[in-house]
């Protein structure tokens, strides 16, 4: 019976590491992203052409997502089964800051450093590429932070409802988000999109440095975010509630090429300003009081 309890704990331990596979494959496709490189998974099926064009990218983008599914997947199994363990908890934790720090860094900068128009952050030695180097390095140590500090604030018994700071996994959605939405409108052939796409994509281009260093500190405030699946899919909810939620599917099948990274933002961004407008009414109620 043992030994049936000790082989059965290996499966979350695999996904844990699967996590951290995928984390790993992100940075080396984004490395190799420019190159034609036969010994890169599934190099047959990309072919040097569209490597080129940015195919390297998305997988290298798309692999974050399976790092977070890998992610979602490994603490279920374990308490489940009942196999969570501090070692469990700190190898989670390991491999969440290759996938959610050090990857997401490094392809923001790799997609800023190629795809960047007017080659505006490519410049070897530059100003504005020494700030990119140094955002892509925040954005690491605050992952780093922010996952220490749920590690040392967190019990194995909270139920996860909510989160105080900016969960490392959204942020790094969001990050990858950019990347894929500008692909799908390069990609486009609906003219309407075609019509658009240009100057949304150098937008997305110059706007992505800026909304990591903004998702950086997001990670470590104190800011509340709540579980999005669970406020989402768990509990009792009105019909107002799926009506909103089929509406958004809606929207993202209609409009997939910026729906996902508009959503994603909004996650990230509203609960800051939220606060800051309640702050600001506080204190004018406050100021209003005391006249």
């Amino acid at each position: 019976m043992k030994h049936h309890h000790r082989v059965f704990a290996v499966f979350p331990t695999m996904l844990t590491l699967g996590n951290l596979v995928c984390g790993f494959g992100c940075i080396t496709f984004a490395a190799k992203l420019v190159q034609s490189d036969t010994t890169l998974p599934f190099s047959a099926l990309l072919g040097s052409s569209a490597a080129q064009e940015g195919q390297g990218l998305v997988i290298a983008a798309v692999l974050i997502y399976l790092a977070m599914i890998f992610d979602a997947f490994d603490g279920s199994v374990a308490r489940l089964t009942n196999q969570t363990s501090e070692f469990g908890a700190n190898l989670d934790s390991l491999c969440d800051v290759v996938s959610f720090g050090i990857a997401p860094a490094f392809l923001m900068l790799q997609f800023t450093r190629i795809y960047a128009p007017h080659d505006l952050w490519a410049e070897p030695g530059s100003h504005l590429q020494r700030l990119l180097w140094v955002i892509a390095a925040l954005y690491a140590v605050c992952a780093a932070l922010r996952l220490a500090r749920f590690n040392s604030e967190t019990d194995e018994e909270d139920a996860h409802t909510e989160f105080s700071g900016l969960p490392s996994p959204a942020a790094a959605s969001v990050v990858a988000s950019i990347p894929i939405s500008h692909q799908l409108l390069v990609r486009s052939t609906d003219q309407a999109t075609l019509v658009v796409s240009e100057w949304i994509g150098e937008v997305l281009q110059l706007s992505l440095p800026l909304v990591t260093l903004a998702l950086a500190c997001l990670m470590v405030s104190r800011i509340r975010y709540v579980h999005a699946v669970n406020h989402l899919l768990r509990g009792r909810r009105g019909r107002s509630h799926l009506i909103q939620l089929v509406f958004a599917l809606a929207v993202i099948y209609w409009q997939h090429e910026v729906a996902i990274p508009l959503i994603l933002c909004w996650y990230a961004f509203a609960p800051p300003i939220r606060s800051f407008f309640q702050t600001i009414l506080s204190r004018r109620l406050h100021k209003s009081t005391e006249i």
